[in-house]
């Protein structure tokens, strides 16, 4: 009986075969987000033009456009969110209000849905604020695998076999929720999806583990002034890295690939500590002379491209704050080639990027101040084609009404 159910559950059957995706998140009353407001990965248009930005079907590489405060950044700590529900720690967004400041709802939704080969998960949880759930689901192909009403103290999990997981101690768990000091101390009651996964021997091969390698590799990065001035705490770890020729170079080739024609130098001082130059007749010190462009590529590069592991979900928040319109428009030529499968949502003010030869009209978005999010191809009457001048056609108020 076991056996039947968990293939009713997870289809291993050998079809045609689609990677790990993101298909669909969905959120309501979070920030200034107060209705629902969804992003199809799934929904493309067919267009035979810019065709990296697709990958199995799916959008793997996004431009939103919104103008300031429609919260291109809440959206992007939305997205995140599940990885600190999933593992704790460190969350990106701990102050600040929570909740939707017009709404008289008492949680904000989340709701997850990936595609792992040929099995369809969704997770979605509601929380009362940063720190406590009120609910939370698991369905896998249409079957709830486990539901936790945290308010009511209402539990599901009649159907943990299909993940083999039936052996999960499942009183374990409802004591860990039950300290009696735990109001006292303040302490957010624990996701069962993370306890379950902490606390069971799943197979390689399960699809909740394949849901934890994914999430674990969901990154948010926000482009500001903060950035540019690097502690030298993780100066030092970086410079580590470049110690190796081959990484150096490929620094060196990055920055010129972008439009910066340099060559670095890594020294290492009598103290031991390690600095980078400007490589000319005389050294250059880099951090104290390199322009803000040249510095926010560093970082850029810093914080994605030494990684043992590539990211599989990465949201780049107005990444080309600090660059000239022809370098973003290299840097999302680079990330289609360093990064071609994984999901990448890019927002930005620049009107040069709009352009079908980087993008297209179903991976280009408008966020509206009323939080609705459209793709150019559906924010028009008109059947938008490659030869269209989509940035015209923007500064003219072709898609005013969708702002």
């Amino acid at each position: 009986m076991v056996i039947l159910l968990s293939y009713l559950c997870i289809n291993n059957r050998h079809e045609r075969v689609t990677r790990k995706v993101l298909k669909k998140f969905t959120l309501k009353n979070y920030k200034n987000f107060k209705d629902k407001i969804s992003i199809d990965f799934d929904n493309t248009a067919g267009y035979q033009f810019s065709t990296d930005c697709i990958t199995d079907g799916v959008i793997s590489k996004m431009l939103i456009y919104g103008r300031n405060a429609t919260g291109k950044t809440n959206l992007g700590k939305a997205l995140v969110d599940i990885y600190t529900t999933m593992f704790g720690g460190w969350r990106y967004d701990d102050t600040g209000i929570f909740l939707n400041a017009d709404s008289m709802d008492e949680t904000a939704t989340f709701s997850y849905e990936f595609r792992f080969e040929n099995n369809e998960l969704v997770y979605h949880y509601a929380r009362f604020s940063n720190q406590e759930l009120r609910d939370e689901e698991l369905i896998i192909n249409g079957k709830t695998i486990f539901s936790c009403e945290f308010k009511n103290d209402k539990f599901d999990f009649q159907n943990l076999e299909c993940v083999n997981a039936e052996t999960a101690n499942i009183d374990r768990y409802l004591q860990s929720r039950d300290v009696g000091d735990a109001e006292e101390l303040h302490e957010p009651k624990l996701p069962f999806l993370r306890w379950l996964i902490s606390n069971v021997a799943l197979n390689n091969d399960s699809i909740l583990i394949k849901l934890a390698n994914y999430v674990r590799r969901m990154l948010i990065i926000t482009v500001g002034d903060g950035m540019l001035r690097i502690p030298r705490r993780k100066n030092d770890s970086f410079y580590e890295l470049l110690e190796d020729p081959n990484r150096l170079k490929d620094l060196e080739n990055f920055l010129n690939e972008m439009g910066i024609e340099c060559k670095l130098v890594l020294k290492k001082l009598p103290d031991g500590q390690r600095e980078l130059y400007f490589l000319h007749e005389k050294l250059v010190l880099f951090y104290e002379t390199a322009s803000s462009g040249t510095l926010a590529l560093v970082d850029l590069y810093r914080r994605l491209i030494p990684k043992s592991w590539e990211p599989s979900f990465i949201y780049l928040d107005e990444f080309d704050a600090f660059y000239h319109y022809e370098m973003a428009g290299k840097v999302i030529d680079f990330f289609k080639r360093r990064y071609p499968k994984c999901q990448i949502i890019m927002t930005s003010h620049n009107t040069n990027l709009m352009t079908n030869r980087l993008m297209r009209p179903d991976c280009l978005f408008i966020l509206s101040r009323i939080g609705t999010l459209t793709p150019l191809c559906n924010a028009t009457e008109r059947e938008l084609r490659e030869g269209h001048n989509l940035e015209k056609m923007y500064i003219s108020g072709e898609f005013d009404r969708y702002e």
